[in-house]
């Protein structure tokens, strides 16, 4: 997985952390739980806000 596989990513979390409302998770933790995913293999420094935006916005729709 890239960066750009929001809604890889978003499942992923959802499947990792069951409990969690994505609305809670910090941008910090969120990154580190993404860098954490097994299977992403992308250059840490090409994360940025807007992505973790869409990975957190894609995460709430999962749930949903």
């Amino acid at each position: 997985m890239r960066w750009t596989d929001v809604n890889d990513i978003a499942i992923e979390l959802a499947d990792n952390h069951p409990d969690v409302d994505p609305l809670s998770v910090n941008f910090v933790d969120l990154r580190k739980w993404v860098l954490a995913l097994e299977g992403f293999d992308d250059d840490p420094d090409h994360c940025g806000e807007k992505i973790l935006e869409a990975i957190q916005a894609a995460w709430i729709e999962e749930r949903d």
